[in-house]
């Protein structure tokens, strides 16, 4: 039995995750991080070592984060990892959704649920599948894998035909590396000034630069969340891109953050954080860099170079962006 955890947190946010990550390690060795907020967690050896059930365990898991860190949590959990992230996206606080491992408890936890709701089941492929009338998932279940194929390819039909049963040949992977990493900036209060705006960007795609540079990480796509004031109070806008290719440069990443931002149309909105998200992380070495006969990026990537031995050295604020120096 597999639990999917995600734990509501407050402004601490992405901080406290190693803490409540230690709190299901307690439970099982077999923990994997999916930043910013959740956890998955393979159970099958402590419901036989603590003589209880998944709901109960989830119980114990909310309970000691409620008691130690004030942090209340959702809970799903499934036979597999797919089946308990989408428990999870149904649970409320305090009450754990459990998928039963029989057949006939997974099918009636699918049935009648809408072809989206299936992971990697996207709007483009959705609206393909609504055409033929495969609308719900019970009604994908009942296709011919042939069909599947015929309509989405060899590899999405198979897959989109195993999702619809419950198959999910994903586990959870101890220890995996992070796929995310985020930075956030508040303001201390509703802040109107657009270069402050700018600026708090700059400083945002500055550290996670140096994070990824440091870790040997590059990331394929940024995305920028945005609280502002409204009429109705606080409203929130969540925006992602894809990058040209995968890169760490923090030049790169501020052109791409700016775009976002000027792409919001919220220049003369009171804003009261950002929060910028470098997804799609993976190993330096093994990206691809489009070559350029540019003499100003190749000096950019050296000084920026530099800059990083130097912050190894002194300390990360050594060497500052003169925007943010001020």
């Amino acid at each position: 039995m597999i639990l999917c955890v995600r734990f509501l947190l407050d402004a601490r946010g992405e901080a406290l995750l190693p803490d409540l990550l230690g709190l299901l390690g307690e439970l099982t060795p077999v923990v994997e991080a999916a930043p910013p907020d959740t956890a998955l967690a393979d159970v099958r050896g402590a419901l036989r070592y603590f003589g209880r059930d998944a709901e109960q365990l989830a119980a114990l898991v909310r309970v000691r984060a409620l008691a130690l860190h004030g942090v209340d949590c959702v809970i799903g959990a499934g036979p597999n990892p797919m089946l308990a992230r989408m428990a999870a996206r149904e649970a409320e606080p305090g009450v754990t959704r459990v998928v039963p491992g029989s057949a006939d408890g997974i099918r009636e936890f699918l049935d009648r649920k809408p072809v989206v709701a299936l992971e990697g089941v996207g709007r483009s492929m959705a609206r393909t599948l609504c055409t033929y009338g495969l609308d719900s998932v019970d009604r994908v279940a009942a296709a011919p894998l042939g069909t599947l194929q015929r309509i989405l390819g060899a590899k999405a039909g198979r897959e989109v035909y195993d999702k619809a049963r419950g198959v999910d040949r994903g586990t959870v992977v101890r220890n995996a590396a992070a796929r995310s990493i985020a930075a956030e900036r508040p303001f201390s209060r509703d802040e109107l000034d657009p270069s402050r705006h700018r600026r708090a960007l700059l400083s945002l795609t500055e550290e996670l630069g140096v994070r990824m540079r440091g870790s040997g990480q590059v990331c394929r796509s940024l995305a920028l969340t945005v609280r502002y004031a409204d009429r109705t109070g606080h409203t929130t806008l969540t925006r992602s891109r894809t990058l040209r290719e995968p890169t760490a440069h923090s030049a790169s990443l501020t052109e791409v953050a700016y775009a976002m931002y000027e792409a919001l149309g919220l220049q003369r909105a009171r804003v009261r954080a950002f929060a910028l998200r470098a997804e799609g992380l993976g190993p330096a070495e093994q990206a691809a860099r489009q070559l350029t006969f540019d003499p100003a990026d190749d000096k950019a990537r050296r000084l920026e170079a530099a800059a990083d031995k130097a912050r190894a050295r002194f300390g990360e604020r050594v060497v500052v962006p003169g925007a943010l120096a001020a």
